[in-house]
């Protein structure tokens, strides 16, 4: 994926058990929220910069998909997507907390720099590679993390419908498609690595 990255839209609560370990109800249509474009890293094996004093940091292993053309009505996202790959969305759990309580945005919880590193784009033909493997997230070589397409409770065809529908969805555009249960917190020092089935992707340190 060569294109800059325009939009970051992110689905909220899109495992069951995820919304049921942080005491959430479970939706019954997609809930998305907005990273800025300058959260979005590399997940290279750089070391990451991330707030401090702001209480916890909570790490959120997620696959990303790229659009890779404009949608139009009745698109299929096999059509609409043409990348994926997996990143961190990481969450100022304290600060998400206390902003939920007072009925605000989440932005200063999910908007901070270094707040969406993302590894290497690959080429997507269709969507049943998707479905192929499992994603998993290795914390200091443990794994905290396992997800899968199919546990997903909206699909990615019907997460790419209802963002286009209410928000417009065009080239440049990525998807954070949800969180799977094993969320946690961070430490300084901490060395985190995504996996496709046995094939790491990428890897980040927290500074």
């Amino acid at each position: 994926m060569n294109t800059e990255i325009r939009n970051v839209y992110c689905v909220g609560r899109n495992y069951k058990l995820h919304a049921e370990e942080l005491g959430n109800d479970v939706p019954t249509e997609p809930m998305i929220f907005l990273k800025p474009s300058h959260a979005v890293v590399p997940l290279d094996g750089a070391t990451l910069e991330l707030p401090q004093g702001k209480g916890d940091i909570h790490f959120e292993a997620e696959l990303v998909v790229a659009v890779g053309r404009n949608y139009e009505p009745g698109m299929s996202a096999d059509t609409c997507l043409s990348a994926f790959a997996f990143g961190i969305d990481f969450t100022l759990r304290d600060v998400q907390s206390a902003l939920k309580k007072k009925g605000h945005p989440w932005t200063a919880a999910k908007g901070f720099k270094s707040a969406a590193p993302v590894t290497p784009f690959l080429p997507l033909e269709n969507l049943d590679v998707l479905g192929q493997q499992d994603f998993s997230l290795l914390k200091n070589g443990q794994e905290v993390q396992r997800g899968h397409i199919r546990d997903m409770i909206f699909s990615i065809q019907h997460i790419v419908e209802y963002i286009a529908t209410h928000y417009g969805l065009g080239e440049g555009d990525i998807i954070f498609t949800g969180t799977p249960a094993g969320v946690g917190p961070i430490t300084s020092g901490d060395h985190f690595e995504l996996f496709w089935g046995s094939d790491r992707q990428g890897s980040c340190t927290i500074a």
